[in-house]
């Protein structure tokens, strides 16, 4: 059976909400499985990649989970319209695949389960 593709939106404040840490550390459980994972981050979510942890709910956790997830070789969707033109915004260089509304819609009509955060 060909790994079903699991699509996790998040669009959580992680400078607000422990959601798009937990929706992030599910994306990385999921990818330990047979499973392909597409994380897309929307909004305010963009913000799970700033270079500056401080300021998020649960920097130390994130830190971790991004190193994880970039040594597995999943990159972050961003919603093109979310990304912040500062410097330290994704200094680590995780990879990314800037994507649209209709490229996120895409994703989602080709995803077997969707976890929205």
């Amino acid at each position: 059976m060909p790994p079903q593709r699991v699509l996790v939106l998040v669009s959580e404040d992680p400078r607000a909400s422990h959601r798009a840490n937990e929706a992030i550390r599910i994306a990385l459980g999921v990818a330990a499985g047979e499973n392909d994972v597409v994380v897309v981050l929307s909004g305010p979510a963009v913000h799970l990649l700033d270079e500056d942890t401080d300021d998020l709910v649960d920097g130390d956790d994130i830190l971790k989970i991004r190193a994880s997830l970039k040594k597995l070789g999943i990159p972050f969707h961003v919603d093109a319209s979310s990304q912040p033109a500062d410097p330290g915004w994704n200094a680590e260089r995780h990879p990314i695949v800037p994507i649209d509304a209709p490229g996120i819609a895409q994703l989602l009509t080709t995803a077997s389960r969707i976890m929205a955060f």
